[in-house]
């Protein structure tokens, strides 16, 4: 156990090491962010900031040395540099290899009993065409590593659109579309004692490729298959010996969940649990990373929905706030761009 005063080390400056750390602060414990862009917004509200490259190894054994544990807010730190690090990492940096390559992480989730769309891996404009052939079209190609927020991802009606693409010279997957009657996320925390809390399911909405909308309670159809998909991510957590907050999206249809992919660490769905649940979820990865008791995840209030606030949309705080019932998030980006996220707002239901 990691007793409060202690320095937690956070991989990565965007707003989830942000949020991160403003919980760790609640519980007592002093942050040192690692980031290799120095415009940190993690950093604003941490103790200590170091900006290094992710390579650069002299700088992550400083860092380490900081450190009573280490965690990392986004999957696509790269997983070989940390090999040498002192401090503890967590979670395991096998969710960070599994989860990094679209193709191990479906792999993965099959040999647990997960059901993903039919998928393909693609090297070439021909095995794009014979992916096509196999498992048919619309679909979607990806890229197996480092995409997120639809970066990365060509959607593809016809072989018409497939012939007419020039291929990235990386790793590529290409998947069937799914028919889906909602999207839905499972959120857990794993405690170090193996103990396991759920938060209530949101639903989410994408537009673009980036979550728009996260509701709780969700709907009928997601609702009858919780208890499926929450069995299934409990697998996933145990099977790589998790320790913090892991967030699990799923399509939900007619013939029950398919599984979409999986994130290793605290989820934009669940920002919602910051004033929507008794503990959020950035409170209990803290928690759980320090050793310390789980808190409760129980929903508090009747009803809760999350917005993300995208782009320009940010300068209309002031109508955000005009409405008591809104919890107003905003990051601290300077520069607001399409499809950037600059924050969130919740909103409760309380009867």
């Amino acid at each position: 156990m990691i007793p409060p005063g202690e320095t937690i080390g956070i991989l990565g400056g965007g707003q989830l090491g942000r949020m991160l750390a403003m919980a760790a602060a609640q519980l007592g414990y002093r942050c040192h962010i690692y980031a290799p862009e120095p415009d940190s917004i993690a950093a604003e509200v941490a103790a200590e900031f170091t900006c290094a490259a992710w390579d650069d190894a002299a700088a992550l054994a400083r860092f380490a040395a900081d450190c009573a544990v280490v965690t990392y807010e986004f999957e696509n730190v790269p997983v070989a540099p940390l090999a040498d690090l002192d401090a503890a990492l967590l979670p395991h940096p096998r969710a960070l290899e599994t989860a990094q390559d679209r193709l191990s992480e479906k792999r993965f989730c099959e040999a647990l009993g997960g059901r993903p769309a039919g998928y393909a891996t693609v090297d070439s404009a021909e095995d794009l065409a014979a992916a096509i052939e196999a498992i048919g079209a619309p679909g979607i190609l990806k890229t197996r590593r480092d995409g997120y927020d639809g970066k990365g991802q060509w959607r593809i009606a016809s072989p018409a659109d497939a012939a007419a693409l020039t291929l990235p010279d990386r790793p590529l997957i290409y998947e069937t579309m799914v028919g889906f009657d909602a999207e839905f996320s499972v959120l857990l925390c794993r405690g170090a004692d193996g103990d396991i809390r759920f938060w209530d399911t949101p639903q989410n909405v994408h537009k673009g490729g980036i979550l728009a909308l996260s509701s709780v309670p969700a709907g009928a159809r997601v609702a009858e298959q919780v208890e499926e998909t929450h069995a299934l991510a409990r697998r996933i957590a145990e099977g790589l010996g998790y320790v913090g907050v892991l967030a699990v999206e799923f399509f939900a249809t007619e013939n029950g969940p398919v599984f979409n992919e999986m994130a290793p660490r605290v989820h934009n769905s669940g920002h919602w649990t910051i004033e929507g649940a008794v503990t959020s979820q950035f409170e209990n990865h803290i928690r759980a990373i320090c050793g310390l008791p789980l808190g409760d995840t129980s929903l508090a209030a009747k009803r809760v929905e999350m917005r993300n606030i995208i782009g320009d949309a940010a300068e209309n705080w002031p109508q955000i706030l005009s409405d008591p019932a809104n919890h107003l998030h905003l990051y601290g980006k300077h520069a607001a761009r399409p499809g950037r996220k600059m924050g969130h707002v919740t909103r409760l239901t309380l009867v």
